[in-house]
């Protein structure tokens, strides 16, 4: 090799080695210092791109795990509030049962009713102030809430608000009238109910359906539509002052002779007592009662299970019967009695914590039963009567339903979010597990190259200070 001195390829060769083992030693440190692999783009631009949106998804997982938790607390706050409104309609229906009970007197029922009122007032006060975070929970003004349960667009569960102001949920009812007929039915009778929780086809009625089957009917389904019914005969008896009958009555498939003799004008209690005593004597055969009726001026039979009950008058055809309708008033046809029997045919009425529809397809013996069904609201309650108080049993029944449908709906979506939170935290710790193996720095790994690198620099500059000296040997051929 020839002995130059303008060029020095050995200190230009260790000059190079010394700033590729400088580079290495400050990524080295840089990496110790700052714990991170990936610095900046050029240490590892795919590594960059991909640990850049598993962050965007650690951090948006974190965020949804924090509105989760918020889900978890707005739904029980709701519930909590529907929790108290149901021990107050548990004591409405307690205070209803009560006043069902004939040993109360007007003035107890007023009392219980002011204690009824009291209590609709707070249920219509916890469901108009209900809040989180300043949103009403149940007054029906939050609509459909979506949480963001996910670091992605649309992955969101929704929390539907309801409305339980007093006014708004209570007992869907519907009655049918009874009717007086002559002839018995000779198809089956078929009605569709469209409820709450569903549709059926149809239902079909027995031939000559009785109220009972009707109402037997419809509950058998009841699971399908969320529509109960229950069954009662009613049917108004009027005799002739002073005249003797001998009737023939049949109901739960028993058939008796009733003698009775009808006193004064045929007006007052006193004139149909041996009558009323005469009916009731055979009740444990026939299921019926009787009761005088003063609205009406004349007995009442009733038979609570729905059967029909049928009458015929071999002697005489002045004794009347008509039929009560659905909300307990006369229906204005009479049927004279005679030796054709007359039946009268009872009433069903229907019952849903939800709105419902009954269609009629083929008649089924009994009157105006299609329709839609009315609401009788939690804040129309009236226990001050007997009859009121009988209605308040089914609305508070109802709207306990109710709460308690909202209450379960409350309940499984905390049970989702409190799997949702689960599921997040459990893909956070995985994803920051593997953005972990490509970012963060393998510090065992990393202090070995920076040894390495600090050994290389000493070695370099030695090399280096070598490398400038080799020129010198020119000058022993200068001197010879």
């Amino acid at each position: 090799m020839s002995s130059v001195i303008n060029t020095n390829v050995a200190s230009l060769n260790a000059q190079r080695n010394l700033s590729t083992s400088q580079s290495s030693l400050n990524t080295s440190i840089q990496r110790l210092s700052s714990g991170l692999r990936i610095n900046s783009a050029k240490d590892d631009a795919a590594g960059l791109a991909i640990s850049d949106r598993m962050n965007s998804q650690i951090k948006g997982m974190t965020q949804a795990v924090r509105n989760a938790n918020d889900g978890v607390s707005m739904a029980q706050t709701a519930e909590g509030a529907l929790a108290s409104s149901g021990d107050m309609l548990q004591r409405i229906r307690e205070l209803a049962v009560q006043s069902s009970n004939a040993s109360n007197s007007a003035s107890d029922r007023k009392a219980l009713q002011t204690e009824v009122t009291q209590l609709t007032s707070e249920l219509n006060r916890v469901a108009n102030t209900t809040q989180f975070n300043g949103q009403n929970l149940l007054d029906g003004s939050m609509g459909t809430a979506n949480f963001q349960v996910g670091a992605n667009a649309n992955q969101l569960i929704s929390m539907t608000g309801s409305n339980f102001s007093t006014n708004t949920y209570g007992n869907n009812t519907k009655s049918s009238d009874g009717s007086i007929q002559t002839a018995a039915g000779t198809t089956a009778g078929v009605v569709q109910v469209d409820g709450p929780l569903g549709s059926t086809s149809t239902t079909a009625m027995p031939v000559n359906a009785t109220a009972k089957d009707t109402a037997k009917a419809i509950n058998d389904i009841s699971g399908t539509t969320g529509v109960t019914a229950s069954a009662q005969t009613n049917t108004l008896l009027k005799g002739n002052g002073g005249t003797s009958y001998d009737l023939t009555l049949q109901s739960d498939g028993n058939a008796v002779q009733i003698t009775f003799k009808v006193g004064g004008n045929g007006t007052s209690a006193d004139d149909y007592a041996a009558a009323i005593s005469a009916f009731n004597a055979q009740s444990a055969k026939t299921g019926v009662t009787a009761a005088y009726d003063k609205d009406n001026q004349g007995i009442k039979l009733t038979n609570a299970a729905g059967n029909d009950i049928s009458l015929t008058d071999g002697t005489n055809t002045n004794a009347t019967i008509q039929a009560y309708n659905g909300d307990g008033t006369i229906n204005a046809t009479t049927q004279a009695l005679g030796t054709t029997t007359a039946t009268a045919k009872g009433t069903v009425t229907f019952d849903s914590a939800g709105s419902f529809t009954l269609t009629e397809t083929t008649a089924s013996g009994l009157s105006n039963i299609a329709g839609s069904s009315t609401l009788s609201a939690v804040a129309d309650i009236d226990v001050s009567t007997f009859d009121g108080a009988q209605k308040a049993i089914r609305t508070a029944d109802a709207a306990l339903a109710k709460v308690n449908d909202q209450r379960a709906q409350l309940g499984a979506l905390q049970s989702r979010f409190d799997s949702t939170i689960s599921n997040l935290q459990s893909s956070n710790e995985n994803l920051s597990a593997s953005r972990s193996r490509i970012v963060d720095t393998d510090f065992a790994s990393e202090t070995a190259n920076m040894t390495r690198g600090q050994i290389l620099q000493q070695a370099g500059t030695s090399m280096l200070a070598q490398a400038n000296s080799l020129p010198n040997g020119v000058l022993s051929l200068l001197r010879g």
